[in-house]
């Protein structure tokens, strides 16, 4: 596992230095162990300066105490984005020319989190790091 994980910190140092050289990664942090070893791992290869922690709750009281505790331990720059003022209005305006759908319902949040995990990065000199695990990927389901 020693072997492992100095390989993945290898790989990210290696990828960071040809693709962003002094830029940050941008991880959503959901308080899952997806996005803690992601966010572990890019400290370790980067330093926690150049990691940057986004939780982005539905609303500020559901956000996750665990996702929180993570990013006071690793002491990374943080932020937190709320989801449901951005949602409503989406929906409404939607709704207004028709019907939603429940396949809409699923799918909206995460694709507006991935959408704002990336304006973050773009205006932070960052890089958004794929949290989704091996099975997500497989089933086509990879939102970052």
């Amino acid at each position: 596992m020693k072997y492992m994980k100095e390989a993945i910190v290898k790989w990210i140092q290696d990828w960071f230095k040809e693709n962003g050289p002094d830029c940050k990664a941008v991880i959503g942090i959901s308080g899952g162990k997806d996005s803690s070893i992601v966010a572990a791992l890019c400290v370790e290869a980067l330093g926690k300066d150049r990691v940057i922690g986004v939780m982005i709750p539905d609303n500020i009281s559901d956000y996750d105490r665990d996702a929180h505790t993570l990013i006071d331990w690793l002491k990374i720059p943080n932020m937190c984005i709320e989801l449901d003022p951005i949602v409503r209005p989406v929906v409404n305006q939607i709704a207004e020319h028709g019907s939603w759908s429940d396949q809409s319902s699923i799918n909206l949040r995460p694709r507006l989190r991935m959408s704002i995990l990336y304006a973050i990065a773009q205006s932070h000199n960052g890089r958004v790091a794929n949290t989704c695990n091996l099975s997500e990927d497989w089933v086509g389901y990879s939102t970052r």
